[in-house]
């Protein structure tokens, strides 16, 4: 199957590629007179800031994710206006997006066991896999501006285009925090399907002597849920720079960088989605 482009593409990936060539040069010759440790010796430190009003890990924030996460809710916001109202006759971009609404609406139909809960999960569903996937392809296959920390969280210097942009994800913050909101969606819709009664009922289900076992796992979703997502989206941008470094960033960073932040980070997302489905039809049913 050939893939053809109009010539407004070619002229972009054609742009594209040069820049990336350009940084890449760039990037050897600086890389080319750093020692690995001297590379790697504040990879897994995060510029953090404690709050006034508070002391220890509770109070600190990381700027990063703050800023990071606004700025993709505002891309989002800006890829909506582009799109612009829905047409009768729809284009490309608005075939392309009622196709993945209607992929996740049929997913969410399938496991949602009552209509009542099918839309608002779908929603809820589509802007997680939404924010997610921006999040993960940023933070894995695009060269952008970060911030390198020492030790104490304190800013070293701040990197232009010879790492990822900060992905939000590979802050275990964000993805508690998204973990978590689905855990509390979930008990709320079973409250709402089963009643109050029959909700307490089903923690002791299918003995009473099971309640602490049911408590554990339920209590141990939010936890696994956040844990998966952080794991592959911080390894791989850590085994990406590795990698990159390893060579120089010559020609193998396209491969790492489209592997890890397209193919893995769709994946990822998707996987995310899948559970928060899963958890919250488990509650309803």
């Amino acid at each position: 199957m050939k893939i053809k482009l109009s010539k407004r593409a070619k002229i972009q990936l054609a742009v594209l590629l040069s820049v990336y060539l350009v940084f890449g040069l760039l990037n050897a010759i600086d890389l080319s007179k750093k020692s690995m440790s001297e590379a790697f010796k504040n990879v897994a430190n995060r510029w953090v800031v404690q709050l006034p009003f508070g002391e220890g890990m509770f109070f600190r924030i990381n700027p990063l994710t703050l800023f990071m996460t606004w700025a993709i809710m505002v891309l989002i916001i800006w890829f909506v206006g582009v799109l612009g109202k829905p047409k009768i006759v729809p284009d490309r971009k608005q075939a392309a997006v009622e196709s993945f609404f209607e992929y996740v609406y049929d997913m969410v139909e399938t496991a949602i066991p009552d209509q009542r809960f099918v839309r608002p999960t779908f929603y809820i569903a589509c802007t997680i896999f939404i924010f997610v996937l921006i999040s993960n392809i940023l933070g894995g296959a695009i060269p952008g501006i970060t911030i390198e920390a020492n030790a104490r969280g304190q800013i070293e210097k701040i990197i232009l285009f010879s790492d990822t942009w900060f992905s939000p994800t590979a802050d275990i913050n964000t993805n508690a925090s998204l973990a978590v909101l689905v855990f509390i969606i979930s008990q709320v819709f079973g409250i709402k399907a089963k009643g109050f009664k029959g909700w307490a009922k089903s923690w002791f289900e299918p003995l009473a002597f099971m309640f602490p076992m049911n408590v554990i796992g339920e209590l141990s979703k939010p936890i696994s849920h956040s844990l998966r997502l952080f794991g592959n989206i911080a390894g791989g941008a850590l085994l990406t720079y590795l990698l990159s470094y390893m060579v120089k960033y010559l020609f193998m960073p396209v491969i790492f960088w489209g592997f890890f932040g397209l193919f893995v980070g769709m994946i990822q997302a998707l996987v995310f989605t899948v559970l928060a489905i899963a958890y919250i039809a488990s509650a309803i049913s």
